[in-house]
């Protein structure tokens, strides 16, 4: 067993219990909540929510523990303590998500909690020296520091044209490569104060010009597209969306990128992206289209994705259906 246990009973309670697991029998749900030091109704909880399920039932219907239903609960505990919120759980529990990759998520998350934090505490002090109305200070300078989707309308438009980012792309499809990030990002009618300060670091980011420069490079299928493409940009746009769809029903199917589900999404996306004159041979465009997005993204794309991933949650669910798009692509790449 891991050792690992909530913070309710004492240590030697919880180290008699573990002392006790015989590796081979199973425990009613009473005997498992003293072993890792919760409580029934918890255990029930994570039970209900699909979490973790017991192995077996007595004739009664009662729930039976494996010592490896135990393990898994000890651990989903010992994450909820760090702040992992429930589905983050199942999916490192389930490896939909790669463990490090949720780390470094969870980590990214806890630092922004920190900077947002520090935000506040100067904004209540600022607010705490006001010598007039302290309340109409805090209202003031919250305004004055949340942007609102006016705003970062603004800046994306105005960084895109300083930038020349898009440069030389038909103006109908300008559009159509933000489209994601219009819909997830820029167009949130409310932020946090948390979010906001995810916005403003990205704000920094996307000014960096090596940032732009790597975004190019990470678009080259897109760029390679829109000078010859096979679809007007409307209906690529709706294409889009149409694969991410079937990626979310991937994920919540849980199935893996080896599944005919998947490897049809894969295909779909490589001759989304392929031109007019690359759709003529579809095999030589797929390994083409393959190797390309197997390239490793740059640290200030990841920094982006991440950021971009803390502002909005449907976006975390829009780059799980990514790196699951891409594991399909790895396996495809395999197989050829």
């Amino acid at each position: 067993m891991s050792g690992l246990y909530s913070k309710s009973g004492t240590d030697s309670q919880k180290q008699q219990a573990s002392d006790s697991i015989d590796q081979e029998r199973t425990y009613s749900i009473g005997d498992v909540a003293k072993i890792i030091g919760s409580t029934i109704k918890t255990v029930r909880y994570y039970d209900e929510v699909g979490l973790v399920k017991p192995t077996t039932y007595t004739e009664g219907g009662h729930r039976l523990y494996t010592t490896q239903d135990i393990w898994r609960l000890e651990l989903t505990i010992t994450l909820r303590y760090l702040d992992f919120g429930i589905d983050e759980i199942s999916q490192i529990i389930s490896r939909e998500t790669p463990v490090d990759k949720a780390l470094d998520w969870q980590i990214e998350s806890l630092e922004l909690q920190v900077s947002t934090l520090s935000n506040m505490i100067s904004i209540l002090r600022m607010a705490k020296e006001n010598e007039g109305d302290s309340l109409q200070y805090v209202y003031d300078l919250v305004h004055e520091r949340a942007v609102n989707n006016e705003k970062r309308s603004r800046f994306i438009a105005k960084r895109v044209e300083e930038s020349k980012f898009l440069e030389g792309v038909p103006a109908e499809w300008r559009s159509s490569l933000l489209y994601n990030f219009n819909k997830h990002i820029v167009n949130q009618t409310k932020t946090s104060a948390k979010q906001t300060v995810a916005w403003n670091e990205l704000q920094e980011l996307i000014n960096d010009p090596e940032f732009i420069s790597d975004l190019r490079k990470d678009e080259f299928l897109f760029f390679n597209m829109v000078h010859q493409p096979r679809l007007g940009a409307d209906a690529w746009v709706k294409n889009l969306e149409g694969i991410h769809t079937r990626l979310n029903t991937a994920l919540k199917r849980k199935l893996g990128a080896e599944s005919p589900f998947v490897q049809a999404i894969v295909e779909d996306t490589a001759m989304l992206y392929a031109n007019s004159e690359q759709s003529v041979d579809q095999e030589e465009f797929f390994r083409y289209f393959a190797e390309y997005s197997q390239r490793t993204p740059s640290e200030r794309i990841e920094r982006f994705n991440t950021l971009c991933s803390l502002l909005s949650p449907k976006f975390r669910l829009f780059s799980q259906g990514n790196l699951l798009l891409l594991q399909g692509i790895k396996w495809r790449l395999e197989q050829m």
